[in-house]
């Protein structure tokens, strides 16, 4: 598998025109399975469940119609995005399995900075408990499979610009607010971070045997 990490801000356009060339790659058995690190300028993203109504700013980022699951999210610098493109079919082709998967690998990722990270019935992503029934959004999960093949997949919020998602309503759910790791009063880079998450993937993802 290649792990790709991008230090400079990749425009979205580009990272989905990379992600539907490795995805039939895969497929066709021409390419290895791929996870990429990188950051994005700030944007906004429509999931195949968006609600018009919950874009709240329409003007203030460019926002990009996609074909993952889910409604908006926002990406911006210091939020750390993984783009996963893995043979589902060759890992058991169990889609549901596949995005608990993903939420374990951010969980012990999270683990490592002593962050609980927590799932929530009803709610995509993961969690922290604030205290005095405070819950706020630390990392969203999006994916998209084709012919078995997965793209998009998490971003972790690490040190982004906060006020930034108050342009829309983060997947949906307006009860609840989004955290980043530096706002929890943490400090790690975004290296610390891809350490992290490359340190917990062999802990939850099981390599595919090969042929």
């Amino acid at each position: 598998m290649e792990w790709r990490i991008s230090e400079q801000l990749v425009p979205y356009p580009e990272a989905l025109a990379f992600m539907e060339e490795r995805v039939a790659a895969i497929r066709a058995g021409t390419a290895p399975e791929c996870v990429w690190l990188l950051e994005h300028p700030p944007l906004y993203t429509a999931g195949t469940s968006a609600d018009p109504k919950d874009l709240l700013a329409p003007d203030r980022f460019p926002v990009y119609q996609t074909g993952r699951g889910g409604q908006y999210t926002y990406h911006g610098p210091g939020q750390r995005v993984a783009y996963v493109m893995l043979d589902l079919k060759a890992r058991g082709g169990d889609v549901r399995g596949y995005v608990h998967d993903l939420e374990e690998w951010v969980i012990r990722a999270l683990d490592r900075f002593l962050v609980k990270g927590e799932r929530r019935d009803g709610r995509v992503g993961i969690w922290v408990n604030r205290g005095m029934g405070r819950e706020d959004k630390v990392a969203a999960i999006g994916v998209r499979v084709r012919h078995w093949v997965t793209f998009h997949g998490i971003a972790i919020n690490v040190e982004p610009d906060l006020s930034h998602f108050s342009g829309i309503v983060p997947c949906g759910i307006s009860q609840y607010g989004v955290t980043s790791l530096w706002d929890l009063g943490l400090t790690p880079t975004l290296e610390d971070v891809d350490s992290a998450l490359i340190g917990a993937w062999d802990e939850v993802f099981v390599r595919p045997e090969t042929p």
